[in-house]
């Protein structure tokens, strides 16, 4: 048997002498603690966003994901699980994803994106999208107030920048695109549903590179910090992936049949919270 001996930053073996690098040291994945939940008001959430103070803002379907029906509304919860406003603004269909810039909220709304004044509650815009059968689905904001939009039916990604809505991407390499995360000025993460993976678009070229896969459904994209990131698998799963393309498994709801649809990391509190979208909740989960 060989002897070993541990070092500073080194193991020796009889052999030879292996440095314990920073990138050979595997850190611990996070793990989330169950924190709080809402009361059962909520209306088949699909996504939740904070606003950067004390609230966060709930989308509601109440009812069928693409239905014309005006049921949808969006809702106010505190940071510790309160439902403050139930209907803060109503009169959407199936809204679904929301992204946040200044006083104005966008919120994909089926076939439409719905610019709301987060003053008074009341839509001020709309942006239509371009052909049929559109699924307009995840929203994401940059720095500088561009505004990036994923349509998981039409395999198609949208922006509006200076006052320009547009197709910025199509085709089916998007793989059924859901969730959306602006990072920096070039680069967008995409969730591609159908092959369950993570990837990163260079806002330049539209090339797409694979970070992590075998997520199936994948829905909300948050990050953690240092290019980490959680994503949410709809069907009840949450996964850590680090910057390297290392996923992990923290949460899995499956068995008791409660969704993990677009999530939201609130990282002055640490708090990961996730909208159970049929169970009518939000659960909160603290990052340790």
């Amino acid at each position: 048997m060989k002897n070993i001996v541990l070092l500073a930053g080194a193991f020796v073996t009889g052999l030879s002498l292996i440095a314990l690098t920073p990138s050979s040291i595997r850190q611990k994945p996070p793990k989330l603690v169950k924190v709080w939940e809402t009361d059962t008001t909520l209306r088949t959430p699909e996504s939740v966003l904070f606003d950067g103070n004390n609230t966060l803002y709930v989308a509601n379907i109440d009812g069928k994901a693409d239905s014309l029906d005006g049921n949808g509304f969006i809702s106010k919860v505190s940071l510790d699980g309160k439902i403050e406003n139930l209907r803060w603004t109503s009169g959407l269909n199936a809204p679904k994803g929301m992204g946040i810039y200044k006083d104005k909220l966008y919120v994909t709304d089926v076939y439409r994106l719905v610019c709301i004044n987060t003053a008074n509650g009341q839509a001020e815009k709309t942006w239509d999208a371009v052909g049929k059968g559109a699924f307009l689905n995840d929203v994401t904001v940059a720095k500088d107030g561009t505004v990036y939009v994923s349509d998981s039916r039409a395999d198609k990604i949208y922006r509006l920048k200076d006052g320009k809505w547009e197709v910025l991407a199509e085709g089916e390499h998007l793989n059924k695109p859901n969730g959306v995360l602006a990072v920096g000025k070039d680069k967008l993460m995409v969730g591609s549903t159908k092959i369950g993976a993570l990837r990163t678009m260079d806002l330049n070229t539209k090339t797409l590179t694979t970070v992590a896969d075998g997520m199936a459904a994948t829905d909300g994209i948050v990050p953690e910090g240092k290019g980490n990131y959680f994503v949410s698998d709809w069907n009840g799963r949450i996964f850590h992936v680090s910057a390297d393309g290392t996923k992990e498994q923290l949460l899995d709801t499956r068995s008791d049949k409660v969704s993990s649809a677009d999530i939201e990391y609130v990282e002055k509190k640490k708090l990961l919270v996730v909208p159970t979208f049929f169970k009518n909740k939000l659960v909160a989960y603290r990052v340790e």
